[in-house]
């Protein structure tokens, strides 16, 4: 009997229609935020002129890792991502600890972004420097946000796409601008002190985190198999392409200043023309802003998704009984990202994001070996790369050493957090077992 996938597919609603092309454009919008904005002054200050191959390294570690992703998604039909391709292969547990990291890594990215936000409005209105004037400002930034949010998923979807939109105007103009006033001396812009290669790492894959929340849409792209790997490496070549541009437009503009600039692209402009280091400033804060958007659009749902499930307090599960929008979760989510944005700085958190979302990834390329094994295939025909064992090794090894390249404070803090939710899932599990 000759079973017509298509045709199946097409029942549930799945139709593969999506082009290479169009699996790179959205991965390559997914990865492409505000951090870019800030990253190329930590970049410098970390191993200076060495950036850009820094870049291609971190595209071939979340690359592999992104493939892995593809497998193992197209073989799991839940919603849940990455945490449910874990729980499908490694039980509850574990699923968990992944859907919670998953959680803790996007709130201290936007934290970290929130904190980069207000020192880019700070070189605006130079009140907003004053600590006192900065806090203010990130308190009304998330309370504001929050309540957009709170007032229903549409709203709060509207203002990502408007946000998605303008991002990458001001990114081309620094390029094609800009890139026609460098001073090929400046190039030559020098590490602070012994070049930190660890530090370098862990800033890179922060700015190319994302991928994995626009590869849900692999199983909507034609001949998957071949189109998938295309379209995700094409995003990545371009996205690294990009970077390399900014990098050394922005060591090109400013030479030794780019290391200590808090505003890196925005002063690199002002070299060349007042008026486009607004349109910087602006084209900075926009992409910022869109990142938190998301954030606060998408992360909430993972805490109400464990709160319905009782592997969190169930008050996160309740809902407005207006705009049906998880405003427990919104609210605690929004407060946790607050108080880490006022009590840390870009770089910082940036770098606690890396090392937290290193753990779900690890998991991810792990469950997507295992899943192929298996030869789980819950819905439709799943894309079974040959080469997912080799991708999931890179994406593996390559993880566990950037997580090795955090301080050790930082590495307790990480470790903190894994037990504390631990401790949290087993009270969870003897509550539902004595229920």
């Amino acid at each position: 009997m000759t079973v017509n996938i298509e045709a199946i597919e097409r029942e549930r609603g799945l139709v593969r229609a999506l082009s290479p092309w169009g699996l790179a454009a959205a991965v390559a919008n997914m990865i492409i935020g505000g951090g870019i904005f800030l990253l190329p002054a930590k970049m410098a200050a970390a191993v200076g002129p060495a950036a850009p191959f820094y870049y291609i390294a971190c595209a071939v570690a979340v690359g592999a890792v992104g493939l892995c992703f593809a497998e193992a998604g197209s073989r799991v039909a839940v919603s849940g991502g990455v945490s449910a391709c874990v729980e499908t292969a490694f039980g509850r547990y574990l699923g968990y600890i992944t859907a919670v990291m998953l959680w803790l890594g996007a709130g201290l990215a936007a934290a970290g972004i929130g904190a980069g936000l207000a020192d880019a409005v700070a070189r605006v209105i130079p009140t907003f420097a004053q600590p006192l004037w900065r806090d203010a400002f990130i308190v009304v930034l998330f309370a504001t946000l929050a309540a957009i949010n709170i007032g229903g998923v549409r709203a709060g979807g509207g203002l990502v796409l408007v946000t998605m939109m303008l991002k990458l105007i001001p990114l081309l103009v620094l390029v094609v601008v800009g890139g026609l006033h460098v001073d090929p001396a400046r190039l030559t812009v020098a590490a602070s002190g012994k070049a930190d290669v660890g530090r370098a790492m862990l800033l890179g894959v922060f700015a190319f985190m994302g991928m994995e929340t626009a590869l849900g849409v692999s199983g909507e792209v034609r001949k998957p198999e071949r189109n998938v790997p295309l379209g995700l490496m094409g995003a990545l070549l371009a996205v690294t392409g990009l970077y390399i541009l900014i990098q050394l437009t922005a060591e090109g503009l400013l030479g030794p200043a780019l290391a200590g600039s808090k505003t890196p692209l925005a002063d690199a402009m002002g070299k060349v023309s007042p008026t486009l280091a607004g349109l910087l400033l602006v084209g900075g804060a926009v992409s910022m802003l869109g990142y938190l958007t998301s954030d606060i659009l998408s992360a909430p749902r993972i805490l109400f998704g464990m709160g319905r499930d009782g592997f969190l307090p169930s008050v996160l599960a309740r809902v407005h009984p207006g705009t049906r929008a998880p405003y427990v979760a919104i609210i605690v989510h929004v407060v946790l990202v607050c108080v880490l944005a006022l009590t840390g700085a870009f770089e910082r958190l940036a770098v606690l994001s890396t090392l937290v979302t290193v753990e779900v990834y690890i998991a991810g390329c792990a469950a997507a070996v295992v899943l192929q094994r298996r030869g789980v295939a819950e819905e439709g025909r799943p894309l079974n790369l040959r080469f997912t064992p080799v991708a999931a090794v890179v994406g593996i090894v390559s993880m566990i050493w950037l997580a090795l390249q955090g301080t050790w404070q930082e590495g307790e803090a990480v470790a903190a957090a894994l037990i504390v939710f631990s401790l949290i899932y087993v009270f969870a599990l003897r509550r539902k077992t004595q229920a």
